[in-house]
């Protein structure tokens, strides 16, 4: 842990806004469009979001 009144130089917070702007916009650009499976077949989509739901337990419905 740093010591009281210190800054750490290093991670994504410490950076200019110049900077993080630069990487986060590469986020975005990683992959085309026409490369995303899910963009082109919209079965493997949603089977996917299937399986997401009954792994996540499908706890929604119920908290209260």
């Amino acid at each position: 842990m740093a010591p009281s009144g210190s800054t750490s130089k290093r991670g994504f917070a410490s950076m200019d806004s110049d900077r993080q702007r630069e990487i986060a916009s590469k986020g975005g650009k990683s992959v085309p469009a026409e490369k995303r499976s899910f963009s082109q077949d919209r079965e493997l989509a949603s089977e996917a979001g299937r399986k997401g739901g009954q792994a996540s337990g499908n706890t929604r419905g119920n908290q209260e």
